[in-house]
């Protein structure tokens, strides 16, 4: 199932209708509701699933957006925060999604769990591998150091993504949503691959708690060493619900059309590890031409997408 993100054109429009129409013309019938989504659009989105032209595949936390916040910031709440008021305002926004997934008829909550509190090493990886010095003595110093540091920090970072899932898996449940914990792209940010088996292992027997493969974020984190990906996504097979599909140029900027960046994901030996049947959302930067979307989408629609 092939869905596209609001994430892509939101921000141009004014009216939620108007929004999707423009994405049921490229080519799309199936849309997800993205983090940093204004309220006022929410009207126009319920006319159109109440007129059943398009089908809502789920909803990425925050959404609608934070009426304090005035810019796409997913992250602007954590779960894993030290400050209780942070985590709480974070729980409630969480469950103000789960309602708006539930009215539009979507199936999953994509979820950013938080971070560890540590120094960001992440950019500064990033910036040695592009100037060639990913096998460097400074690279694979701080590379060590940033693990070392985090191992010794995670713990209740972790002890508190648990928590706030099982305090939501419930309600989750009874809206007959699946509540999707994605995969990260930084490594300060919760869970880290170790983290990710464990707390799926945890709620292995829970139906409303699964696992959300994001495609550019884990070839970000396998440029860098922390993992192969195509070893990652078979392992955890298990527990997958679904994907965001987007492709990176080497070494880290993310959120290309499938297919259209030099040195990016092998979609074509990854692709056959994800049920066909489950949804695949295009996560496109808004930077992206209307024009190259449409036709990676018929290669994609026609099976020679990869």
């Amino acid at each position: 199932m092939i869905s596209i993100s609001t994430c892509w054109n939101s921000r141009r429009h004014s009216d939620g209708y108007a929004m999707i129409r423009e994405l049921l013309e490229m080519g799309f019938d199936t849309v997800e509701i993205s983090h940093g989504l204004p309220i006022t659009l929410l009207p126009g989105l319920r006319r159109a699933t109440e007129e059943k032209i398009v089908a809502i595949s789920g909803v990425h936390n925050f959404c609608p957006s934070p009426v304090e916040v005035l810019v796409d910031a997913p992250d602007c709440y954590e779960f894993t925060s030290h400050r209780s008021c942070e985590r709480e305002r974070a729980l409630k926004l969480t469950r103000q999604s789960l309602q708006t997934a539930h009215d539009l008829g979507g199936s999953y909550l994509v979820l950013h769990m938080g971070r560890v509190p540590m120094r960001a090493t992440t950019p500064n990886l990033e910036a040695l591998m592009r100037e060639g010095k990913i096998h460097s003595r400074a690279f694979v110093k701080q590379k060590l150091e940033s693990i070392t540091r985090r191992e010794k920090l995670a713990g209740s970072a972790y002890r508190r993504a648990i928590a706030v899932l099982e305090e939501l898996s419930d309600e989750a449940s009874k809206y007959g949503v699946q509540l999707a914990v994605e995969s990260r792209s930084h490594f300060e940010q919760v869970p880290s691959e170790r983290e990710m088996v464990s707390l799926q292992e945890h709620f292995g027997e829970n139906p409303a708690i699964g696992y959300w493969h994001d495609f550019g974020h884990v070839q970000r984190r396998a440029n860098i060493g922390y993992c192969d990906h195509f070893q990652w996504l078979k392992s955890m097979q298990p527990y997958l619900i679904g994907c965001h599909l987007h492709d990176v140029q080497w070494p880290h900027r993310d959120h290309f059309v499938p297919g259209t960046a030099s040195g990016g994901v092998a979609f074509d030996r990854l692709m056959p590890l994800v049920d066909p049947e489950m949804p695949v959302v295009w996560e496109l930067s808004s930077r992206m031409k209307k024009k190259v979307i449409t036709a990676e989408l018929e290669k994609w629609k026609a099976g020679v997408g990869y």
